[in-house]
């Protein structure tokens, strides 16, 4: 490694090993995950995220009475792993995003927002929980979301970390399921990618407020 300051996060740094939320969701290998939207049924369990067995690795809930909008990742038994939750008055769609099923401060992990107030193509930044001077993006996301085409970069770098594309299956258009597929890139936590897919989806499927 260079001597001179780099744009990686620490974690990659150190190891080439990205693990925000845990050491334990990063392979050594690329992992091909499938998200699957349930079009047809109510917020709750909006989400399911599947390996290329079908196999259930996450699950999304929705706290439907909660003062804000707030969701629960899952891990295939049902144990909390993020909760992430949209900051009240936030012009940038700002999500936090913290530890198990926590909104304390000292479980804070890291957010995801805008870069932009107006946008015509899909670009939010994503700072983690030491970067509170905000002036270097952690990790940022761009591309389509319309067209569930987006690449997810290590900070303000070329180096790609995960790639979301959409899947034309049969059974997606007979279910009215919207479904799309995830790789993740070897030594970066899949949870992690997750959690980002989960907030791009909130932030572009939200149409209150004026942006």
């Amino acid at each position: 490694m260079g001597g001179g300051p780099s744009s990686y996060p620490p974690q990659m740094m150190a190891n080439q090993q990205v693990a925000i939320i845990s050491p334990q969701f990063c392979a050594p290998y690329p992992v091909d995950l499938n998200i699957v939207r349930k079009l047809m049924t109510l917020s709750e369990g909006a989400f399911g995220v599947t390996d290329v067995n079908g196999n259930i690795v996450f699950k999304v809930k929705s706290k439907l009475f909660s003062l804000r909008d707030r969701r629960v990742l899952l891990d295939a038994a049902g144990n909390p792993i993020v909760t992430f939750q949209q900051k009240i008055l936030s012009a940038h769609r700002r999500w936090q995003v913290y530890r198990g099923e926590s909104t304390d401060s000292k479980d804070f992990l890291f957010s995801v927002k805008k870069s932009s107030l107006l946008q015509f193509k899909t670009k939010l930044d994503v700072f983690l929980a030491h970067n509170t001077k905000e002036d270097v993006c952690d990790f940022r996301i761009e591309g389509s979301w319309f067209e569930r085409s987006c690449v997810i970069y290590a900070g303000n770098t070329s180096t790609i970390i995960a790639q979301m594309h959409r899947k034309h299956t049969a059974q997606s258009i007979l279910l009215g399921k919207d479904n799309f597929g995830v790789t993740v890139y070897p030594n970066v936590d899949y949870a992690f990618i997750v959690a980002l897919v989960v907030i791009l989806e909130e932030i572009n499927e939200d149409r209150s407020g004026d942006d």
